[in-house]
C-alpha cells in the first residue's frame, strides 16, 4: 500500500486527493466539472441532484488525478468518502435511482420534521436521537411517501449520498451509525437503528 485515495462529494463538485500512506503528505489533486454541478429546482425550496451525476464526475475527478499522477490501482491501499449530508437516494430493487436525489438545502420536508419533532415529542427526540428531526434524510423520506406513493411503493433502500457513491464501486449497500445518525435514522438511547 502506497496511497490514500479521498473524494469529497460536494453539491458543486467531486474532489479527489491522492496521499502517501506512509506520511499523509498530499501527492495530488483534481475535481470534475469545470464549473458547479447543476441543482435543479423544480419548485420552490426544491434542490436536487442526478446520482448518476455525481457518480460520472467522480469518474472524471479520478481521471484527471491520474493524468496528474499516473499511479497503479494497486498502489491504493484505501479509500475515504466525505460528502453533502443529509440527502435522500431512493433505490430501486436493482440499486437504481428512481428519483433523483433530495440534497441537504432542500426545504420541503420541514414541515414533516416540525411534525414529528412534535408528535414524538421534544424530549424524546432529544434523548434518542440527540436532535430534532427538522430537515434532516428522515424527513426527506417522509415528503417522498406522502407526495410520491408511486416512488415510496418501488423504493427498496435508501442511501446518503456518500452511500450511494460507495455502493456504485462496490456493489454492496452499507452506510455508518454517523450516516444513520445524520438522517435521523440512529436511536442512541436504544443504540440501534431508530423504529419510532
Amino acid at each position: 500500500m502506497k496511497y490514500f485515495l479521498g473524494y469529497d462529494l460536494g453539491s458543486s463538485s467531486v474532489k479527489a486527493a491522492l496521499l502517501e500512506a506512509d506520511s499523509g503528505k498530499p501527492v495530488a489533486a483534481a475535481f470534475s466539472p469545470a464549473s458547479e454541478m447543476k441543482i435543479h429546482a423544480p419548485r420552490p425550496g426544491f434542490a436536487e441532484q442526478d446520482p448518476d451525476h455525481w457518480w460520472q464526475e467522480l469518474v472524471q475527478a479520478t481521471k484527471h488525478l491520474h493524468q496528474k499522477f499516473p499511479f497503479d490501482k494497486n498502489e491504493i491501499g484505501a479509500i475515504g468518502i466525505s460528502y453533502q449530508m443529509h440527502g435522500l437516494v431512493c433505490l430501486d430493487k436493482d440499486n437504481l435511482p428512481l428519483r433523483p436525489a433530495i440534497i441537504w438545502c432542500d426545504s420541503r420536508a420541514v414541515r414533516y420534521g416540525s411534525e414529528a419533532f412534535d408528535g414524538l415529542g421534544h424530549g424524546f427526540c432529544l434523548e434518542h436521537f440527540l436532535n430534532a428531526p427538522g430537515n434532516f434524510t428522515a424527513s426527506k423520506l417522509k415528503w417522498v411517501k406522502e407526495n410520491e406513493p408511486d416512488i415510496f411503493a418501488k423504493t427498496v433502500r435508501i442511501l446518503l449520498p456518500g452511500d450511494y457513491i460507495a455502493l456504485k464501486m462496490t456493489g454492496e449497500a452499507v452506510t455508518t451509525v454517523s450516516g444513520l445518525s445524520e438522517g435521523i435514522f440512529w436511536d442512541y438511547k436504544e443504540n440501534g437503528i431508530a423504529t419510532a
